[in-house]
């Protein structure tokens, strides 16, 4: 898989979701930003991705995934954001 096709699947199943996506093969770090993430615990958020790419996973196609996740909010103080 390339980052751009982990990208699309993420977007086809959370809405309203910007998603920065960095890797190659079936290694990937995962940012996501949206106000999806507002009153949920890390854990919740986390789910959240690994359950939109459960089938990838579990097919062997994504085997490890790095995640992190912000508020809108978040994102604008975020280190992750410097470059982005």
């Amino acid at each position: 898989m390339q980052p751009q096709d982990v990208k699309a699947l993420l977007e086809t199943r959370i809405a309203d979701c910007d998603f920065h996506i960095q890797g190659e093969g079936c290694n990937f770090q995962v940012v996501a930003v949206g106000e999806v993430f507002n009153g949920l615990s890390p854990v919740k958020r986390q789910q959240l991705i690994y359950g939109a790419l459960n089938d990838e996973i579990a097919s062997g196609a994504l085997h490890a995934v790095s995640i992190k996740t912000y508020t809108p909010a978040q994102w604008q103080t975020a280190a992750d954001n410097a470059g982005a």
